[in-house]
């Protein structure tokens, strides 16, 4: 881009920092990087192609941050550059002669995802005009995540909307608001005061709240499971946040915390939440297109004793607190912070004041555009909860699937929206009886929950034995290789199992074994004298004897031992007879 086609040069938001701190400018590798969106829309009627690739030519003239890239300048300074003109990548695809026209489409979509877009080249954006037939068509929109943000693409389908109805011409609405003046807000803001209130907010906070292995991979892959809850549960949550005067974001908050304290087994927590970026003090910014949205880490520290009420309370006066200095710009946060403010989940609560086309509007004319569930998304975190107001509230648990299967995703989902269920039928009880609860209703023994955690928290460390240390996923493997080894053996349902053990991590793997193949153990100290040890196993009806080698000298003659050590399980042997 020569320098008579640039329009202007502009500093960068902190989120768009935060997104481009690990970005690779210059020529696109292969494959689509974790901020690609993808977005469509569903279009009925007669459409005319070419007005609508026009229309679009006109929305990128009308906003000039759909016309930035990112340069540096000056050695190492990161500044997007707004090109004069750009003309839109357009494709077009015809479909409706394919076998499964679905699945064609969405091979065109993915091919979309997967071209990497050059973030030195504008406009970081390109169309997909898919044809079903005469009056069926898709719109696919692929673009950068770092050029614009939620609340900004109903906006961009509205004036699409009404351009198009005006046959291509932008003139007739009012101008834009531009997103060049939200970033010269953003420079007049106090940063000294943001850090010292941020600092003051997470002080004695010096670990990361982690769910996920923190070696997980560059570009994952990722998926959703959804669920409406119920209409009664969404007035009852809408009542309860009037009552105790916080939120309703407030009340999807610290159900997430209560169910992360659970994941993480701390009970002071840490995730991510999205906030708009729109200062209501800035004129025009309702309707500002641009990357606005802010990402700030949201504290929560649970008592027991506390009850529902006050924890809501409690987190939302800290939140409105520290609303004046959401400015500042995660990476900044961090910074000032350490460690404590780093975290692996995010809260998003999508309550965009625009809609975008009107379905009614459209119908007015011949085309009617509608949002399609085709879009994509990539998790940019291990987990994320989504949640969207409406009559009956949406809520969506976006899932890395390296690090997470769709079965523990569709459980940790029934788990939220059961918080969410028992928090609103009673918000004076404390957080202990929740929790409690919490487990109960899952089915939470200890044989279920070891598996759930290694799930989710594979490489983090369950046991620890002097030098020797099992993760979670050690310990559910050598649980359940014991587990197969006594079912085989024809230890079941109702079996007594005697275990003559020091204190190890082999005494807690063959504890969970032991559960985990259906029968009962019967622990039995290995100090203990050989007459006592005989009559516990004696009286306890037990079938076989776990133990170390170290424990054959107490146990009686001609007693059936399954030997254990620091590696595996699996020699029997009878102790010699005395």
């Amino acid at each position: 881009m020569s320098r008579g086609r640039i329009e202007d040069v502009w500093p960068l938001s902190p989120l768009q920092e935060g997104m481009l701190f690990h970005a690779a400018l210059g020529a696109p590798d292969e494959g689509a990087d974790v901020y690609t969106v993808q977005t469509a829309l569903e279009i009925d009627g007669p459409l005319d192609a070419e007005r609508l690739r026009e229309t679009w030519q006109a929305l990128v003239a009308r906003h000039a941050a759909l016309r930035a890239c990112f340069r540096y300048v000056s050695g190492a300074q990161l500044v997007q550059v707004v090109a004069r003109e750009v003309k839109i990548p357009w494709r077009e695809s015809e479909v409706a002669g394919e076998d499964d026209p679905e699945r064609a489409a969405d091979r065109i979509a993915r091919e979309e995802l997967d071209r990497r877009l050059d973030l030195t080249v504008a406009p970081l954006l390109r169309l997909a005009l898919i044809r079903f037939g005469p009056e069926r068509h898709r719109l696919v929109i692929t673009n950068h995540h770092v050029l614009l943000d939620g609340w900004s693409m109903p906006i961009i389908f509205g004036e699409m909307a009404a351009i198009y109805r005006a046959g291509g011409d932008a003139s007739g609405l009012p101008p834009a608001a531009s997103y060049r003046d939200y970033l010269d807000w953003l420079s007049r803001q106090d940063k000294n005061a943001a850090r010292a209130a941020w600092a003051e907010e997470f002080a004695g906070a010096d670990e990361p709240t982690l769910v996920a292995p923190v070696d997980r991979v560059r570009v994952p892959h990722s998926d959703t499971v959804v669920t409406h809850v119920s209409g009664e549960l969404t007035r009852s949550l809408s009542a309860l946040a009037r009552r105790l005067e916080v939120t309703v974001n407030t009340v999807v908050q610290g159900a997430w915390a209560m169910l992360l304290a659970q994941l993480a087994g701390r009970t002071d927590v840490v995730f991510g939440a999205t906030t708009s970026g729109r200062p209501a003090e800035l004129p025009g910014v309702e309707q500002m297109v641009g990357m606005l949205l802010g990402t700030v880490p949201v504290r929560v520290r649970l008592r027991g004793a506390t009850p529902v009420a006050e924890l809501l309370k409690s987190l939302q006066g800290r939140q409105t607190a520290l609303m004046d200095h959401q400015h500042l710009g995660l990476a900044e946060v961090r910074r000032v912070v350490g460690p404590g403010a780093d975290f692996d989940t995010l809260v998003v609560f999508e309550n965009f004041p625009h809609e975008g086309p009107d379905p009614d509007e459209d119908r007015r004319g011949d085309v009617v555009f509608r949002p399609s569930a085709t879009g994509r998304n990539t998790s940019h975190y291990p987990l994320t909860l989504v949640a969207a107001p409406g009559e009956r509230m949406l809520v969506r648990l976006e899932y890395q699937t390296e690090v997470i299967d769709r079965g523990t995703a569709i459980s940790l989902l029934d788990r939220f929206v059961a918080m969410l269920e028992r928090m609103a039928a009673d918000p004076s009880a404390p957080l202990a009886r929740l929790e409690t609860a919490g487990h109960l209703s899952r089915g939470g023994t200890v044989p279920e929950l070891i598996p759930r955690r290694a799930a989710i928290q594979p490489g983090e460390i369950a046991v620890r034995d002097g030098a020797r240390r099992l993760t979670y996923a050690e310990l559910e493997q050598e649980s359940g290789r014991l587990a197969g080894y006594l079912a085989g053996l024809g230890v079941g349902r109702g079996d007594r199992i005697g275990v003559v053990m020091e204190r190890s991590a082999d005494l807690l793997v063959t504890f969970l074994g032991v559960w985990r193949a259906g029968a009962a153990f019967v622990p039995i100290d290995v100090g203990y004298p050989a007459d006592r040890v005989a009559l516990l196993l004696r009286d306890s009806g037990a079938s076989l004897v776990i133990g170390t080698k170290a424990a054959r000298d107490v146990l009686p003659s001609g007693s059936d031992v399954l030997t254990m050590d620091a590696r595996r399980c699996g020699r029997r042997s009878r102790p010699p007879s005395r």
